[in-house]
């Protein structure tokens, strides 16, 4: 992600920063004047904010200051319908407000780059403002992904495309199901509509929101209803960042950060995929796969066989003992692919619908992302000739889903769900 960086040497510190330590090598950059700090404080955020994706939705709550390391989110509960006729002249018993409280903890993330004075006599280009701009798009790629995984760690209600074989449509259950037919359609961004309307989900200014994976909107695009975002900017109050375009009640917001699940390689080595090294008949519960380490590193994992996903439990040697028996013969030659992704290996598209209040995020300003700027000599007798300086940030991030039945995971192949597309 970051080899057009590779003249800075970036640290990555999580928690906790020793000022002691210092960097193996250090990044040339000019020296920052102190009254700058308000204006790359600034900037940090502009840049951080424009790969806040996941983050621009939710509830948001500001970082807690010496109140711990949880942070609180309100889930309210609706109130039932009042059906008891009003007698005259007699006020009613009030109604109980139902407040759930929700805590998550919060973690600190940050990042460092370290320059030498060398730079104050020799630059020519302002290293300063590429670097802030650098740790801007890290703090925002980082905090997004950090909101990302934890929203689908916490959801609870996911769904399947179905696949279809000409216009036969088949429905799937499990995500190793899933192949290059199964893509996201209008009939499926309906259901997941259907069923957050049947749930009474908040809209968003009229919307339910997905964000989803440019890969996987590919197939969605192609349908004639879908209209892009420019030919309905009059009737809503702002684009999202991101927004790219509106079907079926719903408008998407396309980021390659969205979720993508694949398989890991199999066998002992970087490979893909193992083949089948003995026939195995029909009900067989071993099947000889490559050899002993390949076997052994499958203990565990899940695979893929003809089109049956089985546990690996146990290998003797190059064979693996699968959890159940194969449910057709298989020839030696057969492929066997990781079962942790799509068919046959492929990357699947995790696709976020959910309306208003769904989830809870910390705020970004207001403290929760901050520049960090040491100058020159700033570490004292561990820079005894003020040669290095840093440029950093920090923030403390967390996220929450609030309401199970407002958020929903929709899981797609497509045109581009290929076995080469990485896991993020």
């Amino acid at each position: 992600m970051f080899k057009k960086y590779l003249a800075y040497t970036a640290i990555l510190q999580l928690f906790a920063y020793d000022p002691s330590a210092q960097p193996a090598n250090n990044t040339t950059a000019e020296a920052l004047a102190p009254e700058n700090k308000t204006y790359y404080d600034k900037q940090l955020i502009r840049y951080a904010q424009a790969k806040l994706v996941h983050m621009q939705f939710g509830q948001e709550r500001d970082i807690p200051e010496r109140a711990g390391q949880t942070i609180e989110f309100r889930a309210f509960d609706s109130l039932g319908k009042a059906l008891e006729p009003l007698i005259e002249g007699v006020t009613p018993d009030p109604q109980n407000l139902s407040v759930t409280a929700i805590t998550a903890t919060v973690q600190q993330y940050g990042g460092f780059i370290a320059y030498t004075d060398k730079l104050v006599l020799t630059a020519i280009d302002p290293m300063i403002t590429e670097t802030v701009r650098l740790i801007g798009d890290q703090a925002g790629l980082t905090l997004d992904t950090v909101t990302r995984d934890k929203l689908h760690a916490d959801i609870t209600n996911i769904g399947y495309a179905s696949t279809w074989n000409g216009d036969t449509e088949t429905e799937t259950f499990y995500r190793h199901m899933l192949d290059g037919t199964a893509k996201l359609t209008v009939k499926e961004v309906e259901k997941q509509v259907t069923e957050l309307r049947s749930q009474n989900a908040p809209t968003i200014d009229g919307y339910y929101i997905c964000i989803a994976h440019p890969k996987a909107l590919f197939d969605l695009k192609r349908d004639p209803e879908w209209r892009d975002a420019q030919k309905y900017t009059a009737n809503v109050k702002k684009l999202f960042t991101g927004e790219v375009g509106e079907i079926g009640g719903v408008r998407f917001v396309a980021t390659t950060e969205a979720k993508i699940f694949r398989g890991a390689n199999l066998g002992n080595g970087n490979v893909r995929n193992l083949s089948v090294t003995a026939n195995a008949a029909k009900d067989a519960t071993s099947v000889s796969v490559g050899n002993a380490p390949d076997a052994h590193a499958l203990k565990g994992r899940y695979v893929i066989i003809g089109n049956t996903r089985y546990a690996v439990t146990d290998n003797t040697g190059s064979t693996i003992t699968l959890s159940s028996g194969l449910t057709e013969a298989v020839s030696a030659g057969a492929v066997v692919y990781p079962g942790e992704g799509g068919a046959g290996g492929i990357a699947v598209f995790g696709c976020l619908f959910f309306g208003a209040d769904a989830y809870g995020k910390t705020r970004v300003s207001g403290g929760g992302l901050k520049t960090i700027i040491k100058q020159l000599g700033s570490a004292g007798t561990a820079d005894p000739l003020d040669q290095r300086a840093t440029i950093g940030w920090k923030a403390l991030q967390t996220a929450k889903v609030l309401v199970q039945r407002y958020i929903r995971r929709l899981e797609v192949g497509g045109t581009y769900a290929t076995a080469d597309l990485a896991a993020n």
